[in-house]
């Protein structure tokens, strides 16, 4: 019951907009070109958000590299083995850095701003460790005073977190996956019935009117060929007939003929008017 109303209301809708003017083929180009559009549109985000999240997967891993990195680099100069505390700087101010492009984002890189709760909650149980370690091995002259103990802890519990962040991510890029699918495959399934209505409200008539339309040239041509041609044929032997008649009686009944093939002639003209007229 809904579809035939819903069937109406369409046929309703196109008849009413094709009655003032409105240009089928025009409507037909402009919707497959929107559809286009759209898609593409879809699937470029989806391509963008994929790759976001991936590179986001990645920079969360490198996280807990770096803290490994540091704390490596704090007992190598503890311990006076080779130390780099140019390195040791650099990895500080990176492992910094990148915990702010996780959560305010960063165009460069291609990271979007933090949206999700959850891992804003972890990121903010990290930022303790974090500070810890930051500020236990930026001053070289205080590494002296940094304890063991509490670096280990800092650097142990950043660890887990960062984790728990990484699977976060992980699971957050898959769903955003999931999701892209389905509004994909919803898009392809309207694609589909906006084809489908284009075919029967737009396309179908279209073709029923060339169709129309060649009948009635077909109609026309076949009275031109032949009863429009019979009787001009006709009329050109009455007429050859006429100039050799000397009988005033019979050139009469000659001209009578001609009269009776013209008054055809002029039927057949009214049929092919009535035929071009024809819904």
């Amino acid at each position: 019951m809904k579809i035939n109303l819903i069937t109406a209301v369409l046929r309703k809708f196109f008849k009413r907009n094709f009655k003032k003017g409105f240009n089928a083929y025009y409507l037909l180009v402009l919707t497959i070109i929107l559809l286009t559009v759209v898609t593409q549109s879809i699937v470029q985000y989806s391509l963008a958000k994929q790759s976001s999240d991936t590179v986001v997967v990645n920079i969360a891993g490198r996280q807990r590299m770096l803290s490994q990195k540091a704390v490596k680099e704090f007992y190598n100069c503890k311990m006076g083995n080779n130390c780099e505390y140019g390195d040791l700087k650099s990895t500080l101010t990176t492992l910094v850095r990148i915990n702010e492009d996780l959560q305010i984002g960063n165009e460069k890189v291609g990271v979007y701003p933090l949206d999700t709760k959850e891992i804003q909650i972890n990121f903010d149980k990290l930022q303790p460790f974090l500070d810890g370690i930051f500020y236990a091995l930026n001053d070289i002259k205080d590494m002296d005073k940094v304890s063991i103990k509490d670096l280990k802890y800092n650097e142990e519990n950043f660890l887990k977190i960062m984790d728990r962040i990484v699977g976060q991510f992980q699971k957050k890029s898959e769903k955003d996956i999931k999701n892209m699918m389905i509004l994909e495959k919803y898009l392809a399934i309207l694609s589909v019935i906006v084809v489908l209505i284009e075919i029967v409200f737009i396309v179908n008539p279209i073709i029923n009117r060339i169709v129309k339309q060649n009948k009635k040239l077909e109609e026309i041509a076949w009275h031109q060929s032949h009863a429009f041609a019979n009787h001009v044929k006709n009329i050109k032997d009455h007429q050859y007939v006429l100039r050799v008649e000397k009988n005033p009686e019979r050139q009469k009944e000659i001209i009578k003929f001609v009269v009776e093939e013209l008054d055809g002639i002029e039927e057949v003209s009214q049929f092919m008017v009535k035929a071009l007229k024809k819904p």
